[in-house]
């Protein structure tokens, strides 16, 4: 399985929902830490839940982050935290949410100078 992201820096890449078994893959790819943006049930039952990613993730050896953000309502509240993040977790990262949109405007947001 090849896995589905963008990276918009060296340190920092987007992907679309990922699932417990995508978190290997993750690692494997030479990623230290994955932030999860999409709020559970978003996207209805048959979604990921963020605490399976997460402990799949923590097993691969990966630190994880739990940032639910809604995307059509993004908060000042939610870019300084994801901007936090981006300096407390270990590097590269990669934020997930839905299409990978969202986490690309918290960061654009977080990173503005």
């Amino acid at each position: 399985m090849s896995l589905p992201y963008q990276s918009l820096t060296e340190q920092f890449a987007v992907a679309p929902q990922l699932s417990e078994q995508d978190m290997q893959a993750v690692a494997d790819a030479g990623f230290k830490s994955v932030i999860i943006n999409r709020p559970d049930m978003e996207g209805g039952p048959d979604q990921p839940m963020s605490a399976d990613v997460m402990q799949a993730a923590q097993a691969a050896g990966l630190a994880v982050y739990y940032q639910p953000v809604v995307g059509s309502a993004i908060t000042v509240a939610d870019v300084d935290r994801f901007a936090e993040l981006l300096q407390e977790l270990p590097k590269p990262i990669l934020a997930y949410c839905r299409s990978g949109n969202r986490c690309a405007a918290l960061f654009r947001a977080a990173t503005e100078s």
